[in-house]
Formats: structure tokens, C-alpha cells, sequence
């Protein structure tokens, strides 16, 4: 193996661990923030009378769609499962091994994003649709079993419903294959992986409307830090051999260069004209 190919790899396993790291601190600080029931149901159901005076309160209209269809049940909650977390580590190590760049941007977003959620986890924990008496149906644990799997009971706070990161980090890495990718099924890919997400938490029971309005707005927050922070970065590395020295403006002609290896004078010069026809030669 090259010594380029060696690096390569070596700083791989060094991001994977981070991320495996910031991924375990994810879900340890989520379950140690978890506010009290009492609390997460009261805010839940100030989100729910906030949805009915905005007559955006579309979760029972969305749940419908698929219930008493199996086929669609199993899809949306597929797409709930397996495209988040399967759908960012993948993204994120095919962005490290190609894109360098755009993988430290995705990183640094998913780092600021998921702080911000920290805090809304810890100060305004709020209950997920399905504990509530909505009438709603409770898709995950009713029908699939893999995502107590992927995330064990122990490691999961039930109150942090606001915002939605399974739906704004999917946004995320969308805008970051567009920022990145050319071609045609990648770029599709990125618009309806998260769309396909909003419609699942939903669906799901799992996230309000707003929660997933939340979400996106919490991300985007992230990624322009992200992006400044990228900005500070390459302005320091331009920076790096010194200031630009910009010389001021002058009106004066531009001096005549002198001809190094003739000896001669330039032309034009007094000495090396001809004389005038004229002229009267003293």
C-alpha cells in the first residue's frame, strides 16, 4: 500500500471513530437530558393547540394514507429506519473518501445541528404524537422490530420529539450531495430522501408537523456555521504567506527599460538618434 492510500485510510479510521463517538455521546446525552413526562406531555400539547390555530395539525390526515395497508406501512416505516443513520454514515464516508471538503462540512453541521437539539432536548422536552390520545398508531413498535435494534430502548429519551434531526440531518446531507454531485440519480436522491423522511416521522406517529418545521430551520443553522467556519479556514490559508501588498495607484508613465546587454541607449534617446536632415552639424 502507498504511503498516500496508508494516510488515507489512517485518517478514515480516526473520523470513523469520532464519529462513532459523537454518535454514542448522541444518544447517552439525548437519554440524560430526557425531561420529566409531565413536562414533555404539557409542551406537547401546547404544540398541539399551536398546530390547530395555524390548521396545520396534519398527522391523523398523513397517518391515514397508509393505515390498513401493509405493503405502504412497511415502506414508510422502512424508509424511517433504514434511511436515516444507514443513509449519513454512508453519505459522509463516500463524501470523506471523494470529497474531503464536503465531508468536513457535512461533519462540522451535523456537530453545531445536533448541539442546538441538545438544548431544546434538555429545556423543552415535548412528547412524540403517538403516546398522546390522538388516535394515532404507533407503526414502529406495532410492526418492526429492527430500530429497537439500531436503537436500544436504554440509549432513546421518548421526549425529544422537537425539533426532528431525523428528518433536518437528512435534509442536511441532501443539500450536501447537491452542493457536491453532477450527476442526475444522486441529485434526485438528495431531494427525495428527505422528503420521503418528513413523510415517515409523520406517518409514523413519531414527529408533529411543526416538529419537523423545526428540524430543518435547527440544520440550517447548522450548516451556515458550517459554511463560516469553512470560510475563516480558507481565508487563513490564503493568508498563510502574508498580507497582499497592494500598491497604490500613480499617474506617472512607467520608466523605459534600458537594454542590458547592448550597451546601447534605448531608442529615442538623445544619443542614439539620427541626426535630422535639416539639422546644421556644428
Amino acid at each position: 500500500m502507498s504511503s498516500s492510500a496508508e494516510t488515507t485510510w489512517r485518517g478514515f479510521l480516526q473520523e470513523a471513530a469520532l464519529i462513532t463517538a459523537a454518535v454514542l455521546a448522541y444518544f447517552g446525552i439525548r437519554n440524560i437530558t430526557a425531561g420529566s413526562p409531565g413536562v414533555a406531555f404539557a409542551n406537547a400539547d401546547l404544540i398541539v393547540a399551536f398546530e390547530r390555530s395555524l390548521h396545520i395539525d396534519f398527522e391523523r390526515t398523513i397517518q391515514d394514507t397508509i393505515i390498513g395497508n401493509h405493503v405502504l406501512t412497511m415502506l414508510v416505516n422502512w424508509v424511517y429506519i433504514w434511511g436515516h443513520w444507514p443513509v449519513i454514515l454512508s453519505v459522509a464516508a463516500a463524501l470523506y473518501l471523494y470529497r474531503r471538503d464536503r465531508y468536513y462540512l457535512l461533519r462540522n453541521a451535523l456537530f453545531v445541528s445536533g448541539a442546538i437539539g441538545f438544548l431544546f432536548f434538555a429545556f423543552f422536552p415535548v412528547a412524540p404524537p403517538r403516546l398522546l390520545d390522538l388516535g394515532l398508531v404507533d407503526t414502529i413498535t406495532d410492526e418492526s422490530h429492527a430500530y429497537r435494534a439500531l436503537q436500544p430502548p436504554g440509549l432513546t429519551n421518548q421526549y425529544a420529539s422537537f425539533p426532528s434531526l431525523h428528518v433536518g440531518w437528512n435534509v442536511l446531507v441532501g443539500v450536501v450531495l447537491l452542493m457536491t454531485a453532477a450527476h442526475l440519480a444522486v441529485r434526485a436522491f438528495a431531494v427525495v430522501m428527505p422528503l420521503a423522511m418528513a413523510f415517515a416521522v409523520v406517518a409514523t406517529a413519531n414527529h408533529f408537523v411543526v416538529d419537523v418545521v423545526a428540524g430543518v430551520a435547527v440544520v440550517l443553522v447548522g450548516l451556515a456555521v458550517a459554511l463560516a467556519i469553512e470560510s475563516r479556514q480558507a481565508a487563513a490559508t490564503l493568508g498563510a504567506g502574508g498580507p497582499i501588498r497592494i500598491e497604490p495607484l500613480s499617474l506617472r508613465a512607467p520608466p523605459v527599460p534600458r537594454r542590458a546587454s547592448s550597451g546601447q541607449p534605448p531608442p529615442g534617446s538623445a544619443r542614439g538618434r539620427a541626426p535630422r536632415h535639416h539639422a546644421r552639424r556644428g
